[in-house]
Parts: C-alpha cells; sequence; structure tokens
C-alpha cells in the first residue's frame, strides 16, 4: 500500500506561482514512480507530469513545459510540482499518483495504482 497526501493548492491570479507537495508513505519511496494528473469540472482526467523513482526520466504534457517541473525528494518521501507562469485552463483538481513500476513513466491512468484525494487549484485571469 502506498498512502499520498497532496497539499499546496490554491486560488491564485494568472501569472502567478504554486508548489503543489505530495508526501507519500507506505512502500520504500524510491520503488516507484510518482505523477501527477488534473481533472476539471466536466472533463475527463489528463496526465500532466511524471517522474521515475530515480528522477531521472520525467515526461510533461505539452500544455505546461517550459512552466511546469516535477521533483522528487527520495530523502523526504515527497514530489512536487512547481507551477509557474499559470494560466487560468490550469484550474483544476490536481491529483497525486504512485506507479509500481519504479522505471516506467506513463501519461496512462491505468498504470498508475495508488492515488491521492486531490488538491484544488484555481487560476483566476
Amino acid at each position: 500500500q502506498v498512502q499520498l497526501v497532496e497539499s499546496g493548492g490554491g486560488l491564485v491570479q494568472a501569472g502567478d506561482s504554486l508548489r503543489l507537495s505530495c508526501a507519500a508513505s507506505g512502500r520504500t519511496f524510491t520503488a516507484y514512480s510518482l505523477g501527477w494528473f488534473r481533472q476539471a469540472p466536466g472533463k475527463e482526467r489528463e496526465f500532466v507530469a511524471g517522474i521515475s523513482s530515480s528522477g531521472i526520466a520525467q515526461k510533461y504534457v505539452d500544455s505546461v513545459k517550459g512552466r511546469f517541473t516535477i521533483s522528487r525528494d527520495n530523502t523526504k518521501n515527497t514530489v512536487y510540482l512547481q507551477m509557474n507562469s499559470l494560466k487560468p485552463e490550469d484550474t483544476a483538481v490536481y491529483y497525486c499518483t504512485a506507479d509500481l513500476n519504479p522505471y516506467r513513466v506513463s501519461g496512462d491512468p491505468r498504470d498508475y495504482d495508488y492515488w491521492g484525494q486531490g488538491t484544488q487549484v484555481t487560476v483566476s485571469s
């Protein structure tokens, strides 16, 4: 089992920055890769970013490349999503996920085994 708890969401203005955190517990932190997904009202859940267990491999959806950065601190069992230059279209509930394949960085939600409860990010124009 892996427990994931997100924090750091909030209401910001367009152009602002936010950093989301996800604290993990349960299995050994380096035994899985991690990802962030988001879901806006009326839309399907969308992959945002992923990172392998070592942190070397990363993947982003095109719409956030150059603005968002995923990172992980294997000493703190925490994964981060630094979000800069936020846009209203980034408004969504953001979910942290864990994939028990430590070497895979997947954009498919079916590849992820555990999910956090989500944190709301709202970007006003």
